[in-house]
């Protein structure tokens, strides 16, 4: 897998053991996915079991155990164990309720307000901190960015292209897919693509991103899930996702998640060149100016 996601130990975050669990869903073969389940079940009280007890309540061995916590990001059982009694709840018990058939309005929106809350504090949990870093250097030297997305995916790709045209950035967002295929192949390796998709494995998207590698691009993926067709091929992928409530239209929190990281990527990519990002601001307030009464 060439992407730079979290092998690293990031800044821990509250959640970060049940965000790691989320975003590694799927990938974690069976005897992982119990033991990573028998740490959640134990909530705070982890802080007193044993890796034999886990082992055993996992019905599995002690190595493991070990690998399960290593393949969420830990140097092993002790340091998820600490950071997972930190946590206090179990993945599967969400801070926010769901929506119920006879929720009044007010209600719906104070129970999605508490559910996208919750997926933003849960990026800072499960985005790489040397990933970050180094695509805000990919971006700061690109010299051109596409922005890939499409369903919706596709408004926050555009998003994104028009922030990094506002700093100076050579940025754009083919809407059609067809397009964003076309573009990706006339790429260079000295632009970058930048794909975002919740699922990391909507055709359209994998397929322009094909076009970008073979072209010797770099690729920076903006995800919900670490072990994707999409981080694979990427060269940085950027996990972060929330826990969804089931009335809300495909991963809507998510897609609040992957806008803080936009906004993450383009603040920082504001302080990082300086004079060209204010001058091409400056610009851009000019131009703003002349359609506003």
């Amino acid at each position: 897998m060439s992407s730079e996601v979290s092998g690293e130990a990031p800044v821990r975050a509250p959640g970060s053991v049940a965000e790691r669990a989320r975003a590694a869903s799927g990938s974690l073969p069976p005897a992982e996915a119990r033991v990573v389940q028998a740490l959640l079940s134990r909530g705070a009280d982890v802080i007193h079991a044993s890796v034999s007890e886990i082992a055993t309540a996992a019905e599995t061995g002690v190595g493991t155990v070990v690998r399960a916590c290593q393949s969420l990001g830990f140097k092993g059982f002790q340091a998820a164990k600490i950071a997972l009694a930190q946590d206090l709840l179990p993945l599967d018990e969400r801070p926010q309720e769901d929506i119920s058939d006879d929720d009044e309005p007010l209600e719906v929106l104070t129970k999605l307000a508490g559910s996208s809350g919750e997926a933003l504090r849960r990026a800072t949990a499960s985005v790489s901190a040397v990933g970050l870093a180094r695509a805000i250097d990919l971006l700061a030297s690109a010299r051109r960015v596409l922005c890939l997305g499409v369903g919706t995916s596709a408004p926050l790709a555009q998003d994104a292209a028009y922030r990094l045209t506002t700093i100076g950035i050579d940025a754009d967002a083919p809407p059609d897919v067809h397009v964003q295929h076309v573009r990706s192949r006339l790429l260079s390796v000295a632009d970058v693509a930048m794909a975002i998709s919740h699922t990391g494995a909507t055709q359209e998207t994998l397929g322009a991103v094909r076009g970008a590698k073979e072209a010797g691009a770099r690729v920076i993926a903006i995800t919900s899930f670490s072990t994707t067709p999409l981080t694979e091929l990427a060269d940085v992928a950027l996990v972060a996702g929330g826990l969804e409530t089931s009335y809300r239209v495909e991963a809507m929190a998510s897609r609040l998640a992957h806008l803080l990281v936009v906004d993450s990527l383009y603040t920082s990519l504001v302080l990082k060149t300086g004079q060209r990002a204010r001058k091409a601001q400056r610009l851009t307030a000019d131009v703003l100016a002349e359609h506003r009464f």
